[in-house]
Formats: structure tokens, C-alpha cells, sequence
């Protein structure tokens, strides 16, 4: 894919070498609130309010964290953020990232701004506006809107935030334990993800989610298997038209195709465990996912794209 010297999106957040966020919330789902706790228990209080051991307490803790170099009072009159001296970068200090991990960051976000240009002028020629998903680049495990995920859970949509999440590790793993390499193949990883978010924007993700609270789990993965691959066609409409602006090469529209094949629900049963077992499928077979990707590749159009009617 020729993408070198193109826009690239700023909606990309680089929370690579972060780690979960305390004040994002539990990453365990229980509870609520987030952080440290300061013990408030009984005893003598000073005026009616807290103890004298909680004030010694506190006065203790300040002066420890006046010696790391953080000002409490600072911080509570910036309300409550906090920067250790030297770290302000949402990339932590101790990690550096590679060439090649550099050079995959500049084309997640050059396949980004691709999604942009195609979806925001189908929206328009809809008379409708696309609002535009972030991209949220993490190492290792992540907290979203969606809840705590690792990077084994792999690239993902969270209707809650609006935002995709990759771990670019995950490119390595689709190459070497799934055979399916190519710089087009990770765009297509990409625009499937975006495919979720256009769902979310026309109401197909929050109606699937409403109903499926009420179908058996069988029900719940046939229908997941449909929404699957109406975003695999809507990654085969933006495939269109960017192979219309000429940036395709020899071999991409085939690195595409065989992304879709290795990640098959029946290919992947086969590889992982010697046989296929039908009824747990929810994201489509090999065959369907190419099928539904060609068909919007060929089309370019979104009606084209109905997944919810006949044979998927």
C-alpha cells in the first residue's frame, strides 16, 4: 500500500508503556472510585472534624510526597492531576520505541485518516455527519470504556468510548501464527474495527447489544456472526475507495483476502484445536468473511452491504 507522505489522523492516543490507569476506574469491575484511600476512622477529632491522628496523618504525607518533588496543595488546586517531574509524556520515560514500531504508529495513523476521508464523504453524501473514532495505541493491557483488556484479547471496538484499541504487537502474531503478513492486511485489521464504530453511529451496535440480552447464546452468535461481517464489508468499501485513489500495489487486495481467511472462526477451531464446532461460531467462517469483504471491495456501496437478510 503506498501510504508514505499521506495524511496522518490525529486522533491517535499513545498510552504505550502506561499501563491500566488508576484513575480510569477499577480494572477489576468492582466497586467504584479508584486510587489510594486515606484512613478516616474514629477516634479523637479536632473541632468536630477529623481526628488529630488522621491530621498527622496527612501532614505526614505531605511532607513524603514535598520530598518526591509533587506539591498536594499544587495538585488540588489543578484539580487533581498529577505529573511526576520528568514524566509528563504519556509515554513513559523508560521505554523507547523502536524504528520499526515508530514506522507502524505513522501507518496506523495513515490508514486512520484513510477511514476518515472515505467514511466522512459517505456521510455527507447522506446529508449526515461522521464522527470521528480515536485510536488507542496500548502495550499490554488497557482500560476501556468497555472494561480491563490484555493484549490477547486483540485489536477491539468499544461502543462505550468510541474508540479502537490495538496492540501493535498484534501484527506480529497475524504474521508469524497466522500466515497472513502484508502492510494491507494490518489496514484491513483497521478498517474492520472502524466498521464497528460506523455500526455504532447508524444504530446497528446498540440494537444487537439491546437484543442479544434477550437470546439464547446460540441466537446471541448468529447474530454476532452478522454484525461481523457487515464491518468486514464496510473494511471492503473503504478497501474500494482507496484502491480508487491509486494506492494499492500488486498483492494488497490478496493480503486482505487471506487476513480474512486465517481468522475465520472454522480455521482458527481447526488450528487451535483439531475440529470445528459450528454453533460457537460469532464472527464468520473463512469463506463468508472473504466473501463479505470482496462484496464491498467490488461495490464501494453500503447497501451493499445488508448482512442482516438471508444466508450470511
Amino acid at each position: 500500500m503506498e501510504w508514505k507522505g499521506r495524511r496522518q489522523s490525529g486522533n491517535i492516543e499513545d498510552q504505550r508503556g502506561a499501563g491500566p490507569s488508576m484513575g480510569g476506574g477499577n480494572p477489576f469491575g468492582r466497586g467504584s472510585g479508584g486510587g489510594f484511600r486515606i484512613p478516616m476512622g474514629g477516634g479523637r477529632r479536632a473541632g468536630g472534624g477529623m481526628s488529630i491522628g488522621t491530621i498527622i496523618f496527612l501532614v505526614v504525607i505531605y511532607f513524603v510526597f514535598k520530598a518526591m518533588g509533587i506539591d498536594l496543595l499544587q495538585v488540588m488546586g489543578n484539580g487533581g492531576q498529577v505529573s511526576m517531574p520528568g514524566f509528563e509524556q504519556t509515554e513513559s520515560a523508560s521505554r523507547r520505541s523502536s524504528p520499526k514500531e515508530e514506522e507502524t504508529k505513522e501507518f496506523m495513523a495513515t490508514v486512520l485518516a484513510e477511514t476518515e476521508d472515505t467514511w466522512n464523504g459517505i456521510f455527507q453524501a447522506s446529508g449526515e455527519r461522521y464522527e470521528e473514532p480515536k485510536m488507542v495505541l496500548f502495550s499490554g493491557s488497557v482500560q476501556s470504556a468497555c472494561g480491563f483488556a490484555s493484549a490477547a484479547s486483540g485489536p477491539f471496538y468499544c461502543p462505550g468510548d468510541r474508540k479502537v484499541y490495538l496492540d501493535m504487537s498484534f501484527f506480529d502474531e497475524l504474521a508469524n501464527k497466522f500466515d497472513a503478513a502484508g502492510d494491507f492486511a494490518q489496514a484491513y485489521v483497521v478498517a474492520h474495527e472502524v466498521g464497528h464504530h460506523v455500526q455504532n453511529l447508524t444504530g446497528v451496535l446498540p440494537r444487537f447489544n439491546q437484543q442479544r440480552q434477550r437470546m439464547s447464546e446460540a441466537e446471541a452468535n448468529q447474530m454476532s456472526v452478522r454484525v461481523e461481517l457487515q464491518a468486514d464489508c464496510y473494511a471492503g468499501i473503504w478497501g474500494k475507495y482507496t484502491q480508487q485513489k491509486g494506492l494499492l500495489e500488486s498483492g494488497d487486495l490478496e493480503e486482505a483476502l487471506n487476513a480474512a481467511t486465517q481468522i475465520g472462526d472454522d480455521t482458527l477451531q481447526k488450528r487451535m484445536q483439531g475440529y470445528v464446532v459450528p454453533e460457537s461460531f460469532n464472527h464468520g467462517t473463512s469463506e463468508q468473511r472473504r466473501r463479505w469483504f470482496k462484496r464491498g471491495f467490488d461495490s464501494g456501496r453500503v447497501d451493499a452491504c445488508n448482512t442482516f437478510q438471508g444466508d450470511p
